[in-house]
């Protein structure tokens, strides 16, 4: 169908039914602009200052935790380097005193195993800093499970300094 003969079709439309049509043709065309267009635009500024607080307090956390990376590198790096079998006997003496019964250290070529059974959480975060701190030690693998009385259980894996860097 041509233009030419839409444009006849219009013109022998009584006014009335033409006026219809455009006001029909008119809301139709404000739903699409209101569902395309204004809808989430409007839904946007809604959620757009909830957002933005959950980003900042997020990012916030984010300078927390950094400043926290920070923190422990700069205290790394103050301390005196220690040796490998220095590092390992400072290792087992912060598992007994931390831990007693409840770890168990076992040597690797390339480091050492801790297996745990029922270590509360708290303790085991305090006994990573201060095996970072006493035995220059890092975590190098985890596997950890917590049981259901919320203590936790399973091995670290952990490497050592290397045996060339003596104290």
């Amino acid at each position: 169908m041509s233009l030419a003969t839409l444009r006849t079709e219009w013109q022998a439309l009584p006014l009335r039914r033409r006026r219809l049509v455009a006001a029909a043709l008119a809301l139709l065309a404000a739903a699409v602009l209101w569902w395309v267009a204004l809808a989430p635009a409007l839904t946007t500024l809604r959620t757009a200052p909830t957002q933005r607080l959950a980003l900042d307090a997020q990012l916030q956390r984010m300078r927390q935790l950094e400043a926290q990376a920070r923190a422990i590198r700069a205290s790394a790096q103050a301390l005196p380097p220690l040796g490998s079998d220095e590092a390992q006997q400072a290792l087992e003496a912060t598992v007994r005193q931390q831990f007693g019964e409840a770890g168990r250290l076992a040597a690797q070529a390339d480091g050492m195993t801790l297996v745990l059974t029922g270590v509360s959480g708290q303790a085991l975060a305090q006994w990573l800093a201060q095996a970072r701190i006493e035995a220059r030690t890092l975590p190098r693998e985890a596997r950890l499970n917590r049981q259901a009385s919320g203590l936790w259980e399973g091995r670290l894996t952990l490497m050592l300094p290397p045996a060339s860097t003596p104290r």
